[in-house]
Formats: C-alpha cells, structure tokens, sequence
C-alpha cells in the first residue's frame, strides 16, 4: 500500500523570499500587473458561485426532436460525474441539449447550463475549467453596457458572447472549454483554451454533433460507435505524434487548442484565434529574466485563488520548485494563514533498482524535501510499490477513455489521490521544459541534422512490427514523415533570423505540438476524475508568448533553463539551481517489466487477443526478447527503460478491451 510521509518545512534563516514587483503593465493585454494586489490581495476570494473541476456535454440534432432524448441526455452528463461530483444540471430544448457537473467551491452553486431567454429564444452556456482575467472581464462587460448579478464564470462568459461574439474568447485567460448555444441564429459555439490545458471533444454526424469534456461522455450517446481507425495505430502506440485535434477512434475529434467552432446547419467551421507570433526580441537579458520574473509573479497570484487549502507538485526541480516558492511568498505576502502543501514521489524499489539515466539522473524525493524546506512548505513524501502501481492502472484507464501510460499515470494519480485528500486544488510546473528548453535534446547537435521528431531518436518503434498487410496500408515510417513535415509547415518563422535560431525555433514548435498535449493531458484526466483541479502557470499564453521569441542563447545562458534560473535566483535553493535535468519519475522494477512483458507477450501471441493478428507475431517476438534480455537499451532516448516501449501495446489492447472498440 502507498505510504506517505510529511513534515512541515521552515525558511532558512538568512534567506530572505525578496519582494513580488509589479511595476509595469502589459500593454498587450486587457489587465495590468499594478491591479493585481488590488484584485487578488484577499488570498483565497472567489466569485460567488464559482465551480472548480467540471464537465460538460451536448447534443445538436437539427433532424430530431431532442426533448424526447431526456433519458440520453442525463446518461451522457451523468458520465461526468467523477469530473465534478457535487453538482449536476440539464438543459433540453428542441434541437439542442447541454449537461454540466461540478465540483462546487462555493455554498451558492453556479446554475450550468445557464441560460438567457432572449426574446422568444434562449442563449445556453456550459463551461469547464477556470477564467483567470474574470475581474478584468467582469469590468469591461459592466463598461460596455452588460449586467452581471453575479459575476460567476459562466454568467460572465455568456454577457460576454452576447457583446462580443465569437470573438468573447479573445479577449479570455485561462484553461477552460465552453459551449454556447444561441438559439436566436441556430449556432452552437465550441471553445478551448490556447495551450489545451483542459479538454473538449466532438463528433460529427449527418444532421448533429456531439461533444464533451472527455470522450465517455460522447459514448454515451448511442449515436456513437467506438471503432479504432486504423490509419491511426502509429498514433495509438506512440501518443506523441498526434496532430493537434488528433484521436485513434474514428470521427471523434478535441477541439483544437486556440480554436473556436462553430456549427450550424450548413456544417462545422473552424477560427483559429490564438497562435504564436515571431518578431525579434529587443530585451536584454538581466531585462528578459525580469520580465520573465514578473509575468510568473502575476501568473501564480491568479491561479492561487482558491477557497480552501492550496497544494502543490514538487520534484525538487526548477520548475516546480519556481511555483510552489512563489505560491509561498504570495501566501505569506496576503497575510492569510495559510500553508502550501507540497506533494512528491519516489518507489519503494528505488533504493535496490533506480539506474542513473540521462533523462533521470537522480532520485526526486531528496531534492523536493530540501526544497521544501528552504521555502517553508509543508511537505508530503509517496512511497509507491510495484503492486500500488498495478491497483489503480484500471482507474487510470476510465479516466482517460483512450489509451493510456500505465506506470506514468498510475503513479500520478496515487499522488492526486493524496493531494485530494486535503486540496481541490493544486498548481504544477509542467511545461516548462517545453518553454524554456529543459530536454537533453535541446542541447545535441544531431538534432540540428536529422529531419526527424528529436525526442523519438532512432529507437524502435512499435508501428513499424506492424502486420505486413497494415504496413502496406498505413506506412508507418511515410507517416511519420508527413506528420512530421505537417508540424515544420506550422512553424511561424522570423524572417531573416539566422540558422541556429531558425531550428531552434523548429525544435520548440515541436515540443509545444505532441509532446506536450500528452503531459498536459495524463495532469488532466488524472486530476480531474479525482476531483482535484490541477492548474498550470508556465502554459499562460502571455509567458509563452513572451519566452518564444526569445533567442535560444539567452534561453541556455548558463546552462539549461539557464533564463529561467535567472528569473528565479532568489527563491531556488542551492540544490535545485545546480541540479541537473530530472523527468517525471519511473518506476526501475523488474517486477513491473516482467509484468509488461508476460502481457505483452500474450496479446502478440494469442488469438484470443482483440489485437491479434494486427502484428507481425515473429518480429515483434523478436522485439520483446530483446527487451527481456536488457538488449536495446542504448538505443532508448534518454537511456529510458526499455520495457516502456510495451506500455502502449499493452495499454491499447486493454483499451479496446475494456471500451468494446472494434478494429477497422
């Protein structure tokens, strides 16, 4: 069983925390730092009626009368419930539904759906996730003529559609996917946040849509038929490929991060309203590393605000280890009495197992309890075992609804399930080795040669032991290829800019493409079918925004993420400013790896498996006993345990198990 460990951290004597500066404004955006202590400075003040994890689902039928589907409607919402168990509400009408449950932060609930009756007609609005600008928002709809009686999310997303349009989602910050539907003009709206920190999916039939938060609520509906495609295996056995919008069941789609939709009954269309620009940066570098400080300072003060006890991720790294110090000083500066909890883990089986890695050099436990104490936080160890990992994979997979990562989310989600336990919410330093440039890829130069996807390296891949027949159908390595020429197309350039620059520009895109939708959603579903909302500082697009553009010698300047150490010298502690890279913790357990491959190894071989006949059974035979034998490691990106090559297969065969999906 998973064991836990906590102390209560203090700040070392002589270090002083520094003092939070919000000496300009942001010219670019609807709010200013200087009001940011005049907005946030209560230290846990929400908007009445707020909500914090939560799903949605809907319904457009154009050729059915949809108030006799009541029955579907409540099925389909009722499939959210682990999203948000506090609360539930419906709306019906003749061509258009909507469903929503929350988690409730407040003693008076927000309704979702809300609805405006507007004439003769209702405007209906659904919304997960958070609005961190939503003083700013409130303001400039008051100015504009709008009236709030409440000032909750959902009241001001929908004053804002009727001022504004489609074009409401522009002026938005924050990690959310909405619905609105109008029924003055037939339209349904879709709309997610810029980096797709939360989720939003759909499918289209003839006649209707269907959409919701995570895909169970779509198979709900019996309109929907779960069938692989198979054009999509090598995304379903390497998640990192996927194209934005990308999913392995056939017509199911997420709203592309940045997007709005709109559909009607002439059909679906798409606006993308969020995208990087590239322009020379003209800061220096101490200017940079100030302006970086700031937008964090402001960032994390946002995303603290909660009614109840705060928590966080915390590796010991740079990254997560920015967050929760600065969530700590903002605590500490309102005044309130309050203490950040911080959460990591470690395996049981480190101590006789862990092997040094280039991509995990060390152990995160030490690092995160030195941390914490530096900063004074109140800090929680999991010791996780090999069986504990093995419990809760079934979870792990019904909050994901599609292939999962078996060990990655397993681990994960016993650490949420912890956090849970005392918070609603938590915030994490994911993504910034995305944004600054934190990976050993970034820093070789084969990268700069080779026209391929830097972090998948030369290793084997699991598509390419496809059947003979598949292979000649999909071609996996064309397919590749072409994903990956899709992605360079993408990239906005800077004209003029020099070689170095101009493919280090290329390397970030892509991270910021499929690498960085799978950490974003194993944080997501995870979190969120327990409960817990989980938020994301380093994804806030004006960081991202602001970092893009900055060359890559100032990003390394002293090393890696050396821009960012910078930025936040006066709150890291010796040990995580010289540490090396570390990522997200794996399990090294021969147990585990024998589990895999005995799994893995009947799936392959067996004719009562769902996927069986899909590989060519002698060489992915050969495949498996090299792993067994510890025979390819060398050729792993990173130095990652080999047997985490078998963690998609095995994962993709109960999935289509589990989920009944037809293959074809």
């Amino acid at each position: 069983m998973a064991k836990f460990s906590s102390h209560q951290g203090e700040a070392a004597p002589g270090k002083p925390l520094g003092r939070l500066s919000y000496l300009f404004s942001l010219t670019d955006s609807a709010f200013s730092l200087r009001s940011t202590l005049l907005i946030f400075g209560g230290g846990g003040q929400r908007a009445p009626g707020d909500d914090l994890v939560s799903g949605l689902v809907g319904w457009i039928d154009f050729r059915h009368d949809l108030s006799m589907q009541e029955s579907v409607i409540h099925a389909m919402t009722d499939a959210m419930q682990t999203r948000g168990p506090d609360a539930k509400g419906t709306w019906i009408s003749q061509n258009a539904a909507l469903g929503h449950q929350a988690l409730i932060a407040s003693e008076v609930p927000a309704e979702q759906p809300l609805q405006e009756r507007i004439g003769a007609e209702t405007v209906a609005v659904a919304v997960a996730g958070e609005i961190y600008n939503l003083p700013e928002l409130a303001r400039e709809i008051e100015g504009a003529g709008g009236v709030l009686k409440t000032g909750a999310c959902p009241e001001v997303l929908l004053q804002a559609y009727l001022l504004w349009g489609d074009r409401c989602v522009d002026r938005v910050n924050g990690a959310f996917g909405f619905a609105i539907w109008d029924g003055r003009t037939r339209k349904l709206l879709l709309g997610r946040d810029r980096l797709g920190v939360k989720p939003l999916y759909y499918y289209e039939y003839p006649g209707g849509i269907l959409f919701a938060s995570v895909p169970k609520g779509i198979m709900a509906n019996p309109r929907f038929e779960a069938r692989l495609d198979l054009h999509m295996l090598p995304v379903a056995l390497q998640p990192r490929l996927a194209l934005p919008g990308e999913t392995p069941l056939t017509g199911l789609r997420e709203v592309q991060p940045g997007h709005v939709l709109t559909y009607t009954e002439s059909g679906l269309t798409r606006r993308r309203y969020w995208q990087l620009t590239s322009e020379p940066h003209r800061d220096s570098f101490d200017d940079t590393a100030r302006h970086v400080r700031d937008l964090l300072d402001d960032i994390v003060g946002r995303q603290l605000i909660s009614a109840g006890p705060l928590s966080s991720m915390l590796s010991g790294g740079v990254d997560s280890t920015s967050i929760a110090a600065l969530a700590v000083r903002r605590l500490r500066q309102d005044g309130a009495d309050r203490t950040l909890d911080t959460y990591c883990v470690q395996f049981e089986s480190d101590l006789a197992h862990f092997v040094a890695t280039e991509l995990r050099p060390d152990i995160d436990a030490p690092y995160a309890a030195a941390a914490a104490e530096y900063m004074g936080s109140r800090h929680h160890t999991l010791t996780a075992t090999v069986q504990d990992l093995l419990d809760v994979i079934p979870a792990t997979r019904k909050a994901r609804d599609l292939p999962g990562w078996g060990q990655f989310d397993a681990s994960m989600y016993l650490l949420f399930r912890q956090i849970r336990n005392n918070s609603t919410v938590a915030l994490t330093g994911e993504a910034a080795d995305e944004v600054f440039g934190g990976y050993p890829y970034f820093f070789k130069k084969d990268v700069f040669e080779h026209g391929h996807f830097p972090w998948l390296g030369d290793g084997p891949r699991l598509s390419r032991h496809l059947s003979p027949e598949l292979t000649a159908l999909i071609k996996p390595e064309e397919d590749e290829l072409a994903r990956y020429s899709q992605l360079m197309s993408d990239v906005p350039r800077l004209p003029g800019e020099d070689a170095e620059n101009a493919r280090m520009r290329e390397i970030f895109y892509l991270g910021l493409s499929g690498p960085l939708a799978v950490i974003l959603d194993r944080k997501e579903r995870m979190s969120a079918s327990l409960g817990l909302d989980v938020r994301v500082p380093f994804c806030d697009h004006r960081l991202i925004e602001y970092v893009w553009n900055v060359p890559w010698a100032m990003k390394s300047r002293g090393g890696v993420k050396g821009l960012l150490k910078a930025a936040m010298a006066d709150v890291l502690p010796p040990s995580t400013a010289s540490r090396k890279k570390s990522a997200y913790p794996h399990v090294q357990n021969p147990s585990y790896d024998r589990t895999l491959v005995r799994e893995a190894s009947w799936i392959v071989n067996d004719e009562a498996s769902p996927l069986a006949g899909i590989f060519d059974t002698a060489r992915m035979n050969g495949l498996i006993q090299q792993i067994s034998a510890n025979a390819i490691r060398s050729e792993l990106p990173g130095g990652s345990n080999q047997a985490a090559l078998l963690i998609q297969l095995v994962e993709l065969h109960n999935w289509v198990d589990e989920y009944g999906v037809s293959l074809g």
